[in-house]
């Protein structure tokens, strides 16, 4: 066996066992080294440059925070009231709010196991409160609503694809804006529908002359995304600065406007956020160490020109990513097919002339609706484990979402100015 192929066994062998995949990739990767004779020192200034010198990865454990800092505030009940009187009047109208809640969280947290895991519960209490809707349905809604959370600007996987592909994370935020309301208005179509079939409550009505209300208590939350945005598109922040600004203004917004936040919470908060950022951290540093391997193999100008034989179109070589990722989503996490498959990819797609916002949407989505499809879904574990619905009830009611998602994803792959549309009005030359 070749020197590559005893890594990639290695790191597959160490996973099986149970090693975290990104202390399994830096094993294979140092493997990979000693068995092609190269200095085995080659490891740790890969690790260390890539991670002391890509200022873009700071923002993802700004925006983590951020999100729990939201979580531990009284934001959440304000927002889902608001969302409640818009859209609650309507049949099945908790399961609108359920989506309408998602997107406004996905303008915060960038997250989508943030976004389950603060409203998850709340949100399942909502809905089968005297047995309006099924336990498997609420929380396999809740599971599919949280997927359009890193679609909508912020996303952290979009600011670890543009780590592994130099696409401007600023538009690849516009780009994910149309998409993200696409899948939105997939998923509250299904529920209109479903809503006459199974014949879902109609909740009462909030009366107008308190809707003024219900908007000022919200208010300060609702900015939020208009903040974070409008920093980063008028040129006052950075996105990773805008992550230090989304952070502090979660905690301003909690501790004096809502005063919500005890001193044992915020570091909780603090804590979760650590831990979950050094796990992230393991995953880069793994990879930065293995794509210098897959870089020394030429693995990418190898796959290209196998793909070159193919004589494929750039839609051809799309679907065929899709396939990939989806079948890929299945079985592995998504920051790791981001990290080590997604930049095999890329320079194949620019050979093919496919831009880099386009793709990196187009990947996202993928990587997105891999959280709720067995057996591996994230998601999908997330959810029993807050609600205790066994996994194969919640599975089962998240297949129809799933293909109407799949609707939107080949809209996004056929028609790019669903993605570029938005970022091309800002200025976007691609």
């Amino acid at each position: 066996m070749s020197p590559f192929a005893l890594c990639i066994a290695t790191i597959v062998a160490l996973s099986l066992l149970g090693l975290p995949i990104g202390h399994a990739m830096i094993a294979g990767s140092i493997f990979y080294l000693l068995l092609a004779g190269q200095d085995l020192s080659i490891a740790a200034e890969q690790l260390l440059n890539g991670m002391y010198t890509n200022y873009v990865i700071l923002a993802v454990p700004l925006f983590i925070l951020a999100a729990e800092l939201m979580n531990i505030g009284s934001m959440t009940e304000r927002l889902l009231r608001f969302c409640d009187a818009l859209v609650g009047r309507f049949r099945g109208g908790l399961a609108q709010v359920n989506v309408v809640q998602s997107v406004i969280f996905a303008g915060m947290s960038g997250s989508a196991i943030a976004d389950a895991a603060g409203t998850g519960r709340m949100m399942q209490a909502m809905m089968t409160k005297d047995g309006k809707y099924p336990p498997s349905f609420a929380a396999a809604l809740t599971a599919v609503t949280a997927v359009i959370g890193p679609i909508i600007p912020p996303s952290i996987p979009m600011v670890l694809y543009a780590l592994v592909s130099d696409a401007s994370i600023g538009f690849l935020f516009l780009g994910g804006v149309i998409p993200g309301l696409l899948m939105a208005l997939a998923q509250m179509s299904l529920i209109g529908a479903t809503a006459r079939r199974r014949n879902f409550p109609v909740e009462a009505p909030v009366p107008l002359r308190e809707l003024p209300g219900i908007t000022w208590r919200a208010f300060p939350a609702l900015m939020m995304p208009v903040v974070l945005l409008g920093g980063i598109y008028g040129g006052a922040t950075t996105p990773t600065e805008a992550a230090a600004v989304a952070a502090a203004y979660a905690l301003a917004i909690s501790v004096l406007l809502y005063r919500s936040v005890s001193l044992r919470a915020f570091y909780a908060s603090l804590a979760y956020s650590a831990r979950t950022t050094a796990s992230i951290g393991m995953l880069i540093a793994g990879a930065l160490v293995f794509n210098y391997v897959v870089t020394i193999e030429n693995i990418p100008e190898s796959l290209k020109v196998f793909l070159s034989g193919w004589d494929l179109s750039p839609i051809g070589f799309l679907i065929l990513v899709n396939l990939i990722l989806l079948v890929l989503g299945c079985l592995l996490e998504g920051t790791a097919i981001l990290l080590i498959v997604v930049p095999v990819f890329i320079p194949t797609a620019k050979a093919l002339g496919i831009d880099m916002v386009h793709f990196g949407v187009v990947v996202v989505v993928n990587i997105m609706l891999g959280l709720i499809t067995p057996p591996y879904g994230l998601l999908l574990f997330v959810m029993t484990n807050i609600t205790g619905v066994p996994l194969r009830d919640i599975v089962r009611e998240c297949m129809p979402f799933l293909g109407a998602m799949l609707v939107a994803l080949a809209l996004i792959t056929f028609i790019p100015e669903l993605v570029l549309w938005l970022p091309r009005l800002m200025g976007y030359q691609g």
